[in-house]
């Protein structure tokens, strides 16, 4: 395709490529000081799901060497989130040397907690706002666990903010660089956050998990233990490829349901949560 950029990730290349200027000059502004991929992992395409679609109405199919031929094309104008829905149909359904939790993921002196839940339950927005307080970001979409080692792989991609949470983390981090706000997507409105330098920079550096935390957004502040065979079944729910991996899968993800602390926590709003995840994690 005439358009293109190339970019890695952790250690995930993509190459992504465009009939349109516009959608490569978004995605290369949010992916600012990133490496390029030299030889891609994976490669996303953004084309109209029929010649007629590049000028009339235009819209863009979510394709690249993985595609679901299911998956409903978007307006042009949703172009950034198509390439991250690509990009992230790509690890979903190929890739095999991490075992993937379907989580977000901070850093702090080596440890790092894992975030985990349903759509809805404010992942994006608590892994965002501990990275204002110290915190390193690791990841928004996946987190990638090593099957062998448990190690926790940075995959910092630009977070997608929701909703109610774009207002409230626009206010707290009003000098980063955002994606454009795109209305009326298949997820409500979208705006893409892109990791702060220190994420960029630190992507290469594993960090060792130290708790998994299953967050719950809109009610009174309060937390609970999970047993590990409830978290067994929530994590095996979060992940695209833990039967793909066998047995080292079931193994890595029979270790962290049972080895690590396991926290469920209840909060109304972002304050209340960041007090009850530092609390926790001094408790450890």
């Amino acid at each position: 395709m005439r358009h293109r950029l190339h970019v890695r990730v952790g250690p995930i290349g993509f190459r992504i490529g465009s009939v349109w200027r516009r959608p490569i000059e978004q995605l290369a502004m949010l992916y600012a000081g990133y490496p390029a991929a030299e030889v891609p992992d994976f490669t996303v395409r953004l084309a109209p799901p029929s010649a007629w679609r590049r000028v009339v109405r235009p819209t863009v199919a979510l394709a690249g060497d993985l595609t679901l031929p299911e998956a409903a094309p978007l307006p042009l104008a949703q172009a950034v989130l198509a390439a991250e829905m690509a990009m992230n149909l790509q690890v979903a359904l190929g890739h095999r040397r991490h075992l993937l939790l379907h989580a977000a993921a901070v850093e702090r002196d080596g440890r790092a907690i894992i975030i985990t839940g349903e759509s809805g339950a404010g992942k994006s927005t608590l892994a965002t706002m501990l990275a204002t307080q110290g915190w390193r970001f690791m990841a928004d979409e996946f987190v990638l666990i090593d099957p062998v080692l448990g190690e926790v792989h940075p995959f910092p991609r630009p977070i997608s903010l929701k909703n109610a949470a774009i207002a409230a983390v626009t206010a707290r981090c009003p000098d980063r660089r955002f994606g454009p706000l795109l209305t009326a997507t298949p997820k409500g409105t979208v705006r893409h956050l892109a990791p702060d330098a220190r994420a960029v920079a630190a992507m290469d550096r594993a960090a060792r998990p130290a708790m998994i935390l299953f967050p719950r957004f809109g009610a009174a502040p309060a937390w609970r233990a999970v047993g590990a065979g409830e978290a067994f079944v929530r994590l095996t729910q979060s992940s695209t490829n833990y039967v793909a991996l066998g047995e080292a899968g079931f193994d890595r993800m029979t270790r962290l349901a049972r080895d690590l602390p396991r926290i469920a926590i209840d909060y109304p709003d972002t304050d209340a949560a960041i007090e009850l995840v530092e609390g926790l994690w001094r408790a450890l």
